[in-house]
């Protein structure tokens, strides 16, 4: 009786496996065949990001070369703070850097709800403790209009910022007229992509200054004299060299240890199976992968989805007429292009708590929720505006739990700080030198 009840056991055990097994099957096959429609063409390789070291696949731009020199000087010249010295406070000189805002503890966003560069101070674990200083009028602060977007997969993005001004290429060939003389715009005439145009116009914007000295005093002279070897020494030194290196490494900032894309380069138990029911859905009944497709899973487009404004308690600084919130129609002028922004990337959301170019939704089940119920939270948005896409989607309580899940975990690079230099040549604290930024990152 006893070893009929073992081997009855045994069996039990072997079915249930067998079970488990024959699901595991299905949902691969599932998830294979939707990623085969989905991949236009190309299969799996349509959605695979390159290692930040492979130069031959990852997009570049064809004025701006990439090399493991250009590269590394732009790492270092991003978290540099010594360049910081254009500013509107004394006391906030060499203080911040274009990490400030962008920034790998948090998928290269912020932190924050709006990104401050100078007069902020203060860091906390992830960029969520960088405060005003409160010696600098809020109104003369650099702080966005918009939260700051992330430069994670940025090779991906022709044109940069949320309405798309910067960059001569893709969507902007043909609005020439509306790159305005004596603004940041006036950069695209420099004849660009995006990554190039917006890290050139955003160091002045910034408050950022390169010239001979500072570049030799902060010890980058050599290096920039490799890299612009064929640039006259007269033109060598300036804000376009240093514009150039920035955006080059921008362009080799890529979750490529995400899971879904170990998945993608064969490892099938690189998740779960839950996660992998959160894909299914995701390039199937949940229609993300209509506007998040391609390797980042964006798209070089501009909707309307109604979402909020800043909330003025959360911000340093907000004028809620400033232009910038009419999106793509700020920059085209054209009524059509009102309250639409560009298709965001969505990887390493899982450490960001502000989403939305109005940072009004806070999680990453909000957002799937919003989109879920398809209805709009900004009244200020017309129903003429609303893109084609937002409706409602009737996904269930289970559903949004997967589609979070695989967005949550599936994509996201645990590893970022690989792409951040340990320390800076100046010796400076990174990406932010303030007192209060130095004890909270150990500098001091």
């Amino acid at each position: 009786m006893k070893k009929i009840k073992y081997l009855f056991f045994l069996a039990c055990i072997a079915f249930t496996s067998c079970q488990k097994d024959n699901k595991e099957d299905a949902i691969n096959e599932e998830l294979q065949k939707i990623l085969e429609e989905a991949g236009e063409g190309q299969g799996y390789e349509y959605f695979l990001l390159p290692d930040a070291t492979d130069y031959n696949s990852i997009p570049q731009d064809p004025k701006n070369k990439l090399t493991r020199e250009k590269v590394e000087l732009g790492k270092f010249l991003f978290h540099e703070t010594s360049f910081g010295t254009n500013g509107e406070f004394p006391i906030t000189v060499k203080e911040y850097s274009c990490a400030s805002c962008h920034h790998a503890g948090a998928g290269f966003q912020s932190g924050l709800a709006q990104g401050i560069g100078e007069g902020g101070e203060g860091f906390g674990l992830m960029g969520e403790g960088r405060t005003r200083n409160q010696l600098c009028a809020p109104e003369l602060c650099d702080v966005q209009p918009l939260r700051s977007p992330t430069v994670l997969n940025g090779a991906y993005q022709p044109l940069m910022l949320w309405n798309g001004q910067f960059g001569a290429t893709s969507l902007n060939v043909g609005t020439e007229s509306l790159w305005t003389p004596e603004t940041p715009k006036e950069t695209n005439n420099l004849g660009f992509e995006g990554l190039e145009t917006q890290a050139i116009a955003g160091l002045t914007v910034h408050r950022m200054e390169y010239d001979k000295e500072s570049v030799t005093n902060n010890g980058y002279k050599s290096m920039f004299d490799n890299v612009f070897a064929d640039v006259s020494e007269a033109d060598r030194y300036t804000i376009v060299s240093a514009g150039l290196a920035i955006a080059a490494y921008e362009r080799t900032i890529t979750a490529y240890n995400a899971p879904f894309q170990k998945y993608l380069r064969g490892n099938q138990y690189a998740l779960p199976d839950f996660q992998k029911e959160g894909a299914i859905l995701f390039f199937g009944k949940a229609k993300c992968s209509t506007c998040h497709t391609g390797p980042a899973l964006n798209k070089m487009e501009f909707h309307a989805l109604g979402l909020n404004e800043f909330d003025q308690s959360m911000v340093t600084h907000f004028n809620p007429g400033d232009p910038a919130q009419l999106g793509r129609g700020m920059f085209t002028g054209k009524d059509t292009d009102k309250y639409k922004f560009k298709t965001p990337q969505l990887y390493n959301l899982k450490d960001v708590n502000f989403l939305g170019h109005g940072a009004s939704i806070r999680s990453i089940k909000e957002i799937i929720e919003y989109k879920n119920n398809g209805i709009p939270e900004n009244t200020n948005v017309p129903s003429s505006q609303l893109s084609d896409e937002f409706i409602p989607l009737g996904l269930t309580d289970l559903e949004i739990e997967k589609v979070e899940s695989f967005i949550k975990y599936s994509l996201y690079d645990p590893n970022l700080e690989r792409l951040v230099p340990t320390s800076l040549l100046s010796g400076a604290c990174f990406p932010n030198n303030d007192d209060k930024s130095r004890a909270d990152l150990g500098c001091d």
